[in-house]
């Protein structure tokens, strides 16, 4: 089987049409139509039915296409085996993260990283969730870093290093007091104006999974896909802003309590994620143990205001209680 057909029939029916599928793999559209219809030739059937200007894929399409993106990660693998032989400790090594882990945990840890492997290049790509699985599925990416609970339990594909948990913290304004001895129950936040992070965000579905299990239909004020405009609100006085305990907050203001369900914190285990298929350079071996070390020495990055130390007394003007 001829490998740029098959990567030709991935790309166009990622993408949809045979215009776009050109221009990503930069060859001219008679060429890519080509290869399309010799790659059917060659298996005896239909890809694609054309609707409009958009091509979909048949029923035997959508079942070969798993095993063509498998076939063309294999291959990448195969390369990438052979570089590893050559190159030894030199190479790119590509992570995904959420925002706020790059903001509090790479950005000081990539330092520590680059002295111990000078001539690795680190590039960090902003992915989370489903999107990094899927980054990491097209062999675009090595590692991932995400919340264990992004993958199914029995999914095969990843195999995965957990290291510390992220804990829901509840932040407001200064003046407003949040539970007793630095927790809230969740109930407890029923009558308050909610600041919430989007739907997407694996923590925002273990606060709405938790508010089930409790019985309370949350208040929600307001969604976010950036965690610090959910900080500046609550600061502001404008609601109880639900965070994640990775998330940097020293720039802010805030009472900050820990969110719990009948006593226990609400919790996710963090994890590094890659592909079982494709074998990993030393270097990114290298990589996952050093950050597992260096989050166990940092977080939680932010705590419950009662147990910090050395938390600002004085009044901000200009705020208003919530």
């Amino acid at each position: 089987m001829d490998l740029r057909r098959a990567r030709t029939f991935v790309t166009v029916a990622e993408l949809g049409t045979v215009s776009r599928a050109a221009l990503h793999l930069r060859i001219a559209q008679p060429a890519l139509s080509r290869q399309i219809s010799d790659f059917e030739q060659e298996l005896g059937f239909k890809l694609f039915d054309r609707v409009g200007r958009r091509l979909l894929l048949t029923s035997e399409g959508e079942q070969l296409l798993g095993d063509c993106r498998g076939l063309l990660n294999y291959a990448s693998a195969l390369g990438e085996r052979a570089e590893l032989l050559r190159r030894g400790e030199t190479g790119v090594l590509k992570v995904a993260a959420s925002p706020q882990h790059i903001e509090s945990v790479l950005s000081y840890f990539l330092h520590r990283y680059a002295r111990r492997f000078p001539n690795v290049e680190v590039r960090v790509v902003e992915a989370a969730g489903r999107v990094s699985l899927a980054m990491l599925e097209r062999g675009e990416i090595h590692l991932a870093q995400n919340l264990l609970h992004a993958i199914e339990p029995n999914d095969a594909r990843f195999a995965n290093l957990s290291f510390e948990s992220v804990e829901l913290l509840a932040a407001s304004h200064p003046s407003q007091i949040l539970g007793r001895g630095g927790t809230i129950e969740i109930e407890k936040l029923g009558g308050q104006p909610l600041l919430l992070l989007d739907p997407e965000f694996i923590v925002r579905r273990t606060f709405d999974a938790a508010c089930r299990l409790a019985g309370l239909r949350p208040n929600i004020r307001f969604a976010s896909r950036a965690p610090h405009t959910l900080l500046a609100l609550a600061e502001a006085g404008h609601g109880v802003a639900i965070i994640p305990s990775q998330l940097r907050t020293n720039r802010y203001r805030l009472n900050i309590v820990e969110v719990t369900h009948r006593g226990k914190a609400l919790r996710e285990p963090l994890a590094m994620l890659w592909d079982r298929r494709r074998p990993l350079p030393p270097y990114a071996t290298a990589y996952c143990e050093m950050l597992t070390e260096y989050v166990r020495e940092v977080f939680p990055i932010t705590r419950p205001s009662e147990l910090r130390s050395g938390a600002p007394k004085r009044r901000a003007p200009g705020r208003r209680n919530a």
